[in-house]
């Protein structure tokens, strides 16, 4: 019985620690619960820093307390306890079970204890109660009458307490835990933008086959899908060496040097060809405005022939003697000429 009892101890025991295991397994691989962990530890010092200055203020108001409001720290408690010693082993909920739990408050005094008697159990009131309490330790302390002499100073301990620790200091830690976890938000987004714009392989844009004759996802699915890279590269792990072709060979070296020049850094096959085509149609363009600037050039020859012969029969010279005569006129002479 007791070595079944054992078995039955120990299975329950390994099927909750694998159940943790599987647990913190999800946590690591889901991004989003990964990164409200890094966001307390990212920034881990700042946030020990100010638990630090947090702890330097809970002593000083302990000491304060200590000093001067010894009477106020009288807090309402109860004792448990517990008539039958032991611990039974719950086999459905792994919980131990206390038994016969009996609570009394009736027995003390009121059911209130003192509890700023030593600078100790000062510091342990003031971080237990004072942190965890909304309004600070004034909150958990005893109630002041106005007509006690020290009444000014507790509402001054009270509101220095709640403003310099509960407002400044936790929501400091609060801050940098939040803001740290909206910059990983950004990075992620930023990281998903990238994804979504830019090809794994070859590093090029989205607007690079903007008006081209590939698409940008058929660009990253046919022609560089990062799959096909990878694949390739366990092919080359896996094969023997002595079966590899060129272009294997090649990139099989360049991986054992950790080398990425095989991977085709912002080109492509697919702009390559759009981009001489596109300088054919620009030649072929150049082309057209040649022949036609060459036939108006053969028109305007052949109209310069026919004036040349013109002026040839109708003042019997030659056309370039009449152009040097003309040339040889002085400004003078044509003015003389028209008055």
């Amino acid at each position: 019985t007791l070595c079944c009892v054992s078995t039955l101890g120990l299975a329950i025991t390994l099927c909750c620690v694998s159940t943790l295991g599987l647990l913190f397994d999800l946590v690591y691989r889901e991004e989003t619960l990964l990164n409200v962990i890094k966001s307390v530890t990212r920034n881990g010092r700042s946030i020990v820093l100010t638990a630090v200055l947090a702890l330097i203020l809970v002593y000083l108001f302990s000491i304060v307390g200590y000093i001067f409001f010894k009477d106020d720290f009288i807090l309402e408690t109860m004792e448990i306890l517990v008539s039958e010693v032991g611990l039974m082993l719950d086999v459905f909920s792994c919980v131990p079970n206390l038994p016969d739990i009996v609570v009394v408050g009736e027995d003390m005094e009121d059911g209130k204890e003192r509890t700023c008697d030593s600078l100790l159990m000062c510091i342990v009131t003031v971080l237990s109660h004072g942190l965890r309490s909304g309004g600070g330790v004034g909150d958990v302390l005893r109630k002041p009458s106005k007509e006690e002499p020290l009444f000014a100073a507790r509402v001054i301990y009270d509101l220095l307490f709640f403003f310099m620790v509960i407002i400044i200091v936790l929501n400091l830690i609060f801050g940098v835990i939040i803001d740290t976890f909206a910059d990983l938000r950004s990075e992620k987004q930023k990281k998903e933008e990238v994804l979504k714009t830019t090809c794994f392989i070859c590093g090029l844009e989205r607007d690079k086959f903007d008006n081209k004759t590939v698409t940008f996802e058929e660009h990253i699915k046919e022609e560089h899908n990062m799959w096909h890279y990878l694949f390739f590269i366990v092919l080359v792990k896996v094969k023997d060496s002595t079966e590899y072709t060129g272009p294997e060979s090649y990139v099989a070296e360049m991986i054992k040097e950790h080398n990425l020049d095989w991977f085709p850094r912002m080109r492509a096959m697919s702009l390559v060809s759009s981009d001489a085509e596109g300088e054919q149609n620009e030649i072929r363009n150049l082309q057209e405005k040649l022949e036609s600037a060459m036939r108006l050039v053969c028109n305007l020859s052949g109209q310069l022939t026919e004036l040349k012969e013109q002026v040839t029969k109708k003042y019997h010279l030659p056309f370039e003697e009449l152009l040097l005569r003309a040339s040889q006129v002085s400004n003078e002479d044509i003015q003389w000429f028209f008055c």
